[in-house]
């Protein structure tokens, strides 16, 4: 190594920042908790549970039905990561799956399933994207208009109170603020 490199730059800590970030910016817990709704559904009606020499196979008449849940459920968390724009339908979506997998899938995977779905499809509609935080360099806006240097002459300074309304008609000279 020479004294110019500064080392791996793909490290642990790198990779783990790089997740934090991707995971803040979507609404992660709530498709992971989707994803994890759905294998279960889609799992139990085609799982032999042994116990000894008793082999218990929970097949039901439904068992495509718990599939489709269940594939349905897993796609929906994953939409929850990589399209977060859709979260409000895909959330509403999910919530409907887990309350149609109690009939038709071995009461929504004994129940594990239907509520890991309906908290990710709960957690998925109630989160909101964090508002960008303002660059240090520019100040808030408190309302106050920063000196411009020299003003025109016959400019008056400070706030220009000659308009008697604030409509869109009347104020700034009958021009509007649209453009």
């Amino acid at each position: 190594m020479s004294a110019e490199s500064s080392g791996p730059s793909r490290d642990f800590t790198y990779w783990r920042l790089r997740f934090r970030a991707w995971r803040g910016g979507r609404p992660f817990w709530a498709g992971l908790l989707t994803v994890l709704g759905g294998v279960p559904i889609a799992w139990l009606p085609y799982a032999e549970i042994k116990i000894g020499h008793l082999t218990m196979a929970m097949a039901t008449t439904a068992g495509a039905g718990s599939l489709i849940i269940g594939v349905l459920l897993v796609t929906l968390g994953l939409t929850m990561w990589y399209h977060h724009i859709v979260r409000v339908f895909a959330g509403v979506a999910s919530i409907l799956l887990a309350l149609v997998s109690i009939p038709v899938s071995n009461l929504g995977g004994f129940g594990v399933g239907f509520l890991l779905a309906l908290t990710g499809g709960a957690l998925s509609i109630s989160w909101v994207p964090a508002k960008p935080d303002a660059p240090a360099e520019y100040p808030e806006r408190t309302g106050e208009v920063p000196p411009a240097g020299d003003a025109p002459a016959g400019v008056p300074d400070g706030p220009d109170h000659t308009y008697a309304t604030d409509t869109s008609v009347d104020a700034n000279g009958g021009r509007n603020s649209a453009g």
